[in-house]
């Protein structure tokens, strides 16, 4: 965790020694005026039945995170069922922040992306049937528009069709467009987004729907989601569903280079590639894809995800979805095995980070434990089981969110309303729900230290950005070299 300074700026903010560049926030300054919305919008969000954003379980999913040895836990997630009014419809998500305002940029993606991928999506649907019934009404009738129209379809198709061994379900073909478009959008908005600062700040997001028998999942970062099932013996295995985007992958770092940004690992800690700047040792990325950290959008880092699906069978058992601070330490294999013998579904996901911790203490004894965030879903649950979710009608669902959506459309971005500044620590309260705060939330935030000094290298730290790092400046450098 950290933040990094911007290649223009020479001197930090006052009162905010890790801040960046003053030019950053007068860029922004002459946006929209108005009364900030979001707030409101928050409030509905949390009241949305089947959305569970804290530690908890609901019949299908155990999740739980907790804050690490580095400050402010950065970890978010969510599970989300009835997801779009869809009763047979789940959304999950892991999101691990990184620099001095992650935690913020996590839980603004944990809140925005599935509001946005909802909407997409069922864009994309209307679009599917409009494209059917052209298709259908046209017959042999050679309408230029027409033919245009499904010509750019079928390109779309054939250019998702994997391997083209076999022909991808529609439902991909559906989100996988509205993923790209919502994850698009959603770093749109955290550019201009004045309440947070995201220029050296972000978050990974690892993020799926499932429904029916039908999963797709959009990743970007180094987060994880591991399928656990049975083989033809019978016994539990473990399947890797996402890639570590990490810029030591050829493609990555390839990309990040042809964009001028440099990829190396220091002497500390050199099983750690990072992302540079070309010219300032900062801020030194520990991934090739997020959302956020503007600083190096122009040189190499992305927030495109990588898409995949999977048809499930009757022998996936459930999927875990967790940041790095559990993969850093636990193998996929060990993982899939502490969920399968946790002693009751509802705390599987305590079980694995608690087991996680144990193993950063045996393992890195003088490396401060990081934030660890986990969602466990089972995919056996028992039909005649339902949640609470499902129980809640898909139009009163629909409407609270289009109210959400018209008031986070609708947001000022001029006035960080509700946002308290403590040195380089922006804390962001949540809206309570049915009158309470989420008591692990807001202890974190009210005990965040105030001008913590995000240092990296102590121990054997595994951090995703480094700052405080010496500024490389060449004619310093040639003055040192004269003497």
């Amino acid at each position: 965790m950290g933040s990094c300074l911007s290649a223009e700026s020479r001197s930090p903010i006052p009162g905010s020694p890790t801040s960046p560049a003053k030019h950053y926030h007068r860029s922004r300054s002459k946006r929209r005026n108005g009364s900030r919305s979001s707030s409101f919008g928050d409030l509905s969000l949390h009241r949305i039945p089947g959305r569970v954003f804290g530690n908890g379980f609901t019949d299908f999913a155990s999740l739980f995170t907790q804050q690490g040895k580095k400050g402010t836990n950065q970890d978010a997630m969510i599970v989300w069922e009835n997801f779009g009014s869809r009763t047979d419809t789940i959304f999950c998500g892991v999101f691990d922040g990184h620099g001095p305002y992650g935690h913020m940029v996590a839980k603004k993606v944990r809140d925005s992306l599935p509001l946005r991928l909802s909407t997409h999506w069922e864009v994309n649907l209307t679009t599917d049937d409009v494209l059917r019934e052209i298709s259908l009404n046209t017959g042999s009738v050679n309408s230029d528009e027409a033919t245009s129209f499904l010509s750019a379809d079928e390109e779309f198709r054939a250019s998702t069709d994997g391997d083209g061994a076999e022909k991808q379900p529609e439902i991909f073909h559906a989100l996988k467009e509205s993923f790209l478009k919502a994850f698009r959008v959603m770093d749109r908005e955290l550019r201009m987004h004045q309440g947070i600062d995201s220029f050296c700040s972000g978050t990974t997001a690892v993020t799926m729907v499932k429904q029916g028998q039908d999963l797709v999942i959009g990743n970007v970062g180094d987060s994880r989601a591991v399928l656990g099932t049975r083989d033809k013996d019978d016994s539990l295995v473990a399947i890797q569903l996402t890639v570590d985007l990490k810029p030591n992958l050829p493609a990555e770092a390839e990309r990040i280079r042809k964009c001028r940004g440099r990829v190396f690992a220091l002497h500390d800690e050199p099983d750690v590639p990072r992302v540079w700047l070309p010219n300032s040792n900062s801020p030194g990325l520990a991934m090739a894809r997020a959302f956020g950290d503007f600083c190096l959008k122009d040189f190499g880092l992305i927030s495109v995800p990588e898409i995949s699906y999977r048809r499930l069978t009757e022998k996936d058992e459930f999927i875990v979805l967790a940041t790095d601070g559990i993969w850093d330490v636990l193998s996929n294999k060990e993982v899939v095995n502490v969920v399968a013998s946790a002693p009751k579904r509802s705390t599987a996901a305590r079980t694995l980070v608690e087991t996680a911790v144990k193993a950063w203490k045996y393992k890195y004894p003088t490396s401060k434990i990081d934030d660890c965030a986990v969602v466990c879903l089972f995919l056996d649950s028992n039909s005649g089981n339902l949640s609470s979710a499902s129980n809640t009608k898909p139009e009163v669902q629909q409407s609270l969110i289009d109210h959400i959506s018209s008031a986070v459309e609708s947001e000022d971005f001029s006035s960080p309303n509700g946002l308290n500044h403590l040195g380089t620590v922006q804390i962001c309260k949540e809206t309570p729900e049915d009158g309470s705060e989420e008591e692990d939330e807001s202890k974190e935030e009210e005990h965040s230290e105030m001008g913590i000094e995000w240092s990296a290298l102590e121990g054997v730290s595994r951090v995703n950005t480094l700052v405080n790092l010496p500024r490389f400046d060449p004619g310093k450098e040639d003055k040192k070299g004269r003497k």
